[in-house]
């Protein structure tokens, strides 16, 4: 990247001649496309180096290889090249420029350009001159702070042209708001201007955050009218004090000791940094931010940090004198002092700072994982349509297995699936009920009645697929319970046979066979396996308790009711078998116990013998 000769001699010349001021330089690519903006102490030397250094970089190397013009902007300051820098990105978003997350979608309040300023919320950011405090990440701040101006000062709402020549004219008269004391009718010169605007100033002390300042004027405003005996006037004071003094108080409160403070912290990682802004007023967080910025070139924390103070800066109308941040910037700040705290209330703030940024990161990144599970989920869902030949999206799948061992003991599990994924809370167990020994197709035949019956007789939502377990035979049975129940034709069937991995279609012979390798089949695979792990694990459960109960029930004198308590006691008959004979009685009484442990003890001999 040395090799000069790369570059042509017009472009060259430009680099050569740029002044040693700082400024703002702008690359183009060949179609006139401004690529990058940046700033500099020196223009002259920050230019030169992306022409003499060997750049490893694949993005920064590809940047000075699309550059075919210069052109720079010479400013006074570095920190006016900074905010020139930042103006210019927001403008223009250079490819290769770091990427500020827009706010457009966030709420602001709006003290209009205008006589008789209007105060308002608005998500459209107007350069006419008014002012925007925000933006409000949290609408219910927002909603709290409009209500306590509209009860502390009545303001109008109209869009009236209330120039001064048109009130002197009486253009205008006094609407309903005047009348329900919402408005103090300046349109009909009922109000001031002079009073107005006091009423504007202290609103934009307390959307600053400056609320302890108001309530200071005002009660010494209110003490003014109590000496001039005009108790009603300060008694409206007192009450506005009153609400002020309630909303503060609502502030999150980090440190009476400190007062006003803007607090940077930045996290990063290969691609973003996120960097998290809390402002401190009175020792009270006022105002609490966080922005993701896209990394283009491998930017340094210090540098995104810097950008992200510029902007959040100018975005908050901040004008503290001190901030609190990691480490200090290059650039330095006019009038502001730059805190790196090592310990105490400062070193606090910048880490409570640091874990709002980490929690943005956080967020965000199990937001896009969400995203990413529920496109996974519906790709997976329409596969699964496309390859079955389905009429409906299975998003709601049902698959039944049944499981006896020799007949003892049937069970029939029925496990659910929904966005293509296990939802272990609606699984079922339904104990065989009308069918003695091993006959599967009677148990699925049963069960797929009892199932769908409830579900009809509850109004419950009925599945878009029905998958069961076995060939033919089992979805013959099957299908005979959902025409019993009106259902055929409204609920899709398969049925999936484990020697060949067949797939099964009601009144059709020929099998589906779909490719080994196939999403769809591995996911009717994992249902199948799901429900067999899923009854097996009741059946030996079943199997094991009734075993135990049998055994318990050949003593003398132990009844289903005493095999309760005992097994609600000691848990299992290996349990009992160790407990002293005085416990057992206490439980089930001396003779019972008695009895207990006399058999165990001839259980033992037999044994030996």
């Amino acid at each position: 990247m040395s090799d000069k000769k790369k570059f042509s001699p017009a472009l060259l010349n430009i680099v050569h001649t740029l002044p040693d001021n700082p400024g703002v330089y702008q690359y183009f690519d060949k179609n006139g496309k401004i690529i990058y903006i940046g700033k500099a102490k020196n223009l002259k030397k920050r230019v030169s180096s992306y022409f003499s250094k060997n750049h490893s970089y694949g993005k920064l190397l590809y940047l000075v290889h699309s550059i075919a013009d210069i052109k720079y902007i010479v400013v006074s300051t570095e920190l006016d090249a900074l905010l020139l820098e930042n103006n210019l990105i927001k403008k223009y978003q250079p490819r290769y420029n770091v990427a500020l997350k827009d706010d457009k979608t966030y709420p602001w309040i709006c003290v209009k350009n205008e006589p008789f300023p209007r105060v308002f919320q608005t998500r459209n950011f107007i350069r006419d001159g008014s002012q925007y405090f925000g933006p409000y990440t949290s609408l219910r701040t927002m909603y709290t702070i409009l209500d306590l101006i509209k009860k502390l000062y009545p303001l109008r709402n109209c869009t009236l042209n209330l120039t001064k020549e048109n009130i002197e004219k009486k253009k205008f008269k006094v609407c309903l708001e005047y009348h329900l004391k919402n408005c103090k009718g300046p349109c009909d010169s009922f109000q001031s201007g002079e009073d107005y605007d006091k009423s504007i100033s202290e609103i934009k002390q307390i959307l600053k955050g400056h609320i302890s300042s108001v309530i200071k004027q005002l009660k010494e405003l209110m003490w003014q009218y109590s000496e001039k005996y005009d108790f009603e006037n300060a008694q409206l004071l007192k009450e506005k004090i009153t609400s002020l003094e309630k909303y503060q108080s609502r502030s999150v409160i980090v440190s009476p000791t400190i007062e006003d403070v803007d607090v940077f912290s930045i996290i990063s990682d290969r691609s973003f940094g996120y960097v998290n802004y809390l402002k401190v007023v009175n020792g009270g967080i006022v105002q609490a931010h966080t922005i993701e910025m896209k990394k283009k070139l491998d930017e340094s924390n210090e540098e995104l940090l810097l950008l992200a103070m510029t902007e959040l800066r100018q975005r908050f109308h901040s004008e503290t004198k001190e901030i609190i941040a990691p480490f200090q910037p290059e650039v330095l700040f006019p009038d502001v002092e730059f805190t790196i705290p090592q310990k105490g209330d400062k070193k606090k703030l910048l880490e409570l700072s640091e874990r709002n940024a980490d929690y943005y990161r956080k967020e965000k990144e199990s937001r896009e994982a969400f995203s990413t599970k529920e496109k996974s989920s519906d790709r997976i869902m329409n596969t699964i349509m496309n390859d079955l030949r389905l009429k409906e999206l299975p998003v709601h799948v049902e698959c039944f297995d049944n499981s006896n061992i020799q007949g003892s003991h049937p069970v029939s599990a029925c496990v659910v699936f929904r966005n293509s994924t296990p939802s272990k809370k609606d699984y079922r167990i339904f104990n065989i009920k009308t069918v003695e020994g091993p006959d599967d197709f009677a148990s699925m035949e049963e069960v797929i009645y009892r199932r769908y019956k409830r579900m009809l007789d509850e109004k419950q939502p009925l599945p878009q697929l029905i998958v069961i377990d076995g060939g033919k035979g089992q979805l013959s049975s099957a299908m005979k319970s959902l025409e019993k129940l009106g259902l055929d034709g409204k609920i899709a069937m398969i049925g999936i046979a484990k020697k060949l991995e067949e797939i099964y279609y009601p009144g059709d012979s020929i099998p589906l066979y779909l490719n080994k390798k196939s999403e769809t089949l591995k996911i009717i695979q994992q249902m199948r396996d799901e429900a067999h792990r899923f009854g097996v694990h009741h059946h030996r459960g079943r199997r094991s308790r009734e075993t135990i109960v049998s055994e318990l029930e050949q003593i003398k004198g132990i009844s289903d009711k005493t095999v309760k308590k005992l097994l609600n006691s000691f848990k299992s008959v290996a349990q009992i078998k160790e407990t002293a004979e005085e416990k057992i009685a206490a439980v089930i009484g001396k003779s019972k116990a008695k009895e207990l442990v006399r058999f165990f003890r001839q259980e033992v001999k037999t044994k030996k013998s």
